[in-house]
């Protein structure tokens, strides 16, 4: 018995092949943006680029959970901050491999910065998402 919530494997398989992620943090106002997503170990992580004050990262500090929009369908998710180092190295890696195009890399190596890294996030559905 798995001790926390994954997501299906169609829906890992998405998350690994999109090029981005539409993504609402919180309950409250925040609307959708797109960012992108990585899977690791068949876990879904984001990262924040930018860290603003008002941004989804801050946003989904104060309240964790929030929606992302699949295709034609919406997935509740709780955000969980990772600490664990081996883990947020992997998702360096993963950003790297994923966003390899010449347009993409600089922003790739960005988001493996300390600043970046401190911000690595978790997305796990609430509940069954079939």
């Amino acid at each position: 018995m798995k001790g926390k919530r994954q997501f299906p494997d169609d829906i890992l398989a998405v998350l690994r092949e999109a090029k981005g992620l539409r993504i609402r943090a919180g309950t409250s106002q925040h609307r959708f943006i797109g960012i992108w997503v990585v899977v690791v170990k068949d876990r879904a992580f984001i990262r924040s680029w930018s860290v603003k004050p008002n941004g989804w990262y801050r946003t989904f500090l104060k309240d964790p959970c929030g929606t992302i929009q699949l295709a034609d369908h919406e997935i509740a998710v709780r955000a969980v901050h990772i600490r664990d180092e081996r883990l947020r190295d992997a998702v360096d890696r993963a950003y790297l491999q994923k966003y390899n195009t010449a347009g993409a890399l600089k922003y790739a190596k960005d988001l493996g910065s300390p600043k970046s890294k401190a911000t690595t996030v978790e997305l796990v559905p609430l509940s069954s998402t079939h």
